[in-house]
């Protein structure tokens, strides 16, 4: 189970270097505006936090105990995050504000991952 867990999380980092990149990209931009890869990358961390979040809960990791707590919160961050792309692809650009909200929920989600002991 550890080499699937694994594989998540190389794919949840996958997904945050496809959300962070769509973010930088825009940043040029003058319409600026949220890109297919912010939304297919905000779905790739919701879906992939969510299974790895389970396989800990479920204790199928002895040697790993989760912090719900913290999980919890990035997990609605993940989610406000998700719902601001999905709301973002629908409308035409410019959308500063949510791409600018999807930026910033973004790093603070990379913040709460790294330093929430």
């Amino acid at each position: 189970m550890e080499f699937v867990y694994n594989v998540l999380l190389v794919l949840h980092f996958i997904g945050l270097a496809s959300l962070l990149g769509g973010f930088l990209v825009q940043m040029r931009s003058e319409d600026k505006g949220v890109n297919p890869a912010m939304l297919h990358g905000a779905l790739t961390q919701l879906v992939t936090g969510l299974l790895m979040m389970g396989i800990l809960e479920a204790g199928l990791l002895p040697d790993e105990t989760a912090n719900v707590t913290k999980l919890t919160v990035k997990l609605l961050v993940v989610i406000v995050i998700t719902v601001l792309a999905f709301i973002g692809r629908r409308r035409t650009p410019p959308q500063v504000a949510l791409w600018a909200s999807i930026g910033a929920l973004t790093l603070v989600n990379v913040l709460i991952a790294v330093f929430w002991a």
